[in-house]
């Protein structure tokens, strides 16, 4: 079952009182950070969601308890069960049967955008990088170890571009000529997404209650790394605003400081600022590649 297209969201039908200002509709308004229209309206109705309102406080102390109980079992049994499939085959049961559709949408636009965002990189880099694009079509892709290899995705690329710019003695640097041509819009449409009547959970809820699940079902080492990928918002920041020449869009970064590790619990919040920071550079790029079209 698949959605219809999504009506107008509450907070543009209600009328505007100046003594009690709708403050998601303050935020819609806003322009001031780089974001696509239609995300910003998704994730403006996911976050407005009774779910988010209700559920999240509830949750959230929860599953960061968990975390530190699964932690705790990790010292003692440190790979007892661990699988990669079932995990994922949680995950995507768990976001087919209860994720709310525009969470479900900003997840799987997540892999492509990040694809989109390293290959920007390799390409304008100078040098020759692997690549290994995560382009999902639907939540049953995320079976394939998605999760994952999206974390280790991150690693190599930042360990092979070095590797490649240090053997030919060469780094990063503002280009005259920036190469925009990987950058494309997500063809995923938010309508195609799972809207069962019990699609309900919203992406911050859903992203807390599975942070403990994937603590679980991975070694304690991949749960680290998944984690601490995070922080690489920051480095990935770095590297295209020193390819554009604008480093002060670096203001949008949140997870920072890569070289300091953070704990654990902290890591469903910090993934959903990582989702945010990747459309924001996404949109960046490609209304950076637009002006460049227009101004060549």
């Amino acid at each position: 079952m698949t959605a219809p297209t999504p009506p107008e969201p509450a907070f543009l039908s209600r009328p505007h009182d100046p003594d009690d200002p709708d403050p998601w509709l303050a935020l819609y308004l806003d322009h001031s950070t780089p974001l696509d229209e239609d995300v910003k309206r998704a994730w403006l109705v996911d976050s407005s969601s009774r779910s988010r309102q209700y559920l999240l406080p509830v949750v959230r102390p929860l599953a960061r308890a968990c975390i530190v109980l699964t932690q705790l079992l990790k010292i003692v049994l440190p790979r007892s069960f661990t699988s990669s499939t079932l995990l994922h085959r949680l995950l995507a049961f768990g976001l087919d049967r209860f994720v709310r559709p525009e969470a479900n949408w900003l997840i799987l636009r997540h892999f492509w955008l990040g694809s989109d965002v390293l290959d920007f990189i390799a390409r304008n880099s100078g040098v020759e990088v692997p690549l290994r694009p995560l382009r999902p079509t639907c939540i049953a892709d995320l079976r394939d170890h998605l999760f994952v290899r999206h974390d280790t995705n991150l690693f190599n690329f930042v360990i092979n571009l070095n590797r490649a710019l240090a053997t030919q003695q060469r780094h990063l640097a503002p280009l005259a000529e920036v190469d925009f041509s990987g950058l494309q819009r997500c063809p995923l449409q938010l309508a195609d997404m799972p809207a069962r009547w019990t699609n309900v959970v919203d992406l911050q809820t859903a992203i807390e209650l599975f942070t403990p699940v994937y603590q679980l079902f991975l070694t304690d080492n991949d749960f680290w790394r998944a984690t601490n990928s995070l922080q690489l918002d920051e480095t990935i920041g770095v590297y295209c605003a020193t390819l554009l020449g604008r480093r002060e869009h670096l203001v949008l970064v949140n997870n920072k400081h890569p070289l300091v590790p953070m704990s654990t619990l902290r890591a469903g919040f910090r993934l959903v600022l990582h989702g945010v920071a990747t459309e924001q550079l996404h949109a960046l790029l490609r209304r950076a590649g637009a002006e460049r079209s227009v101004n060549p």
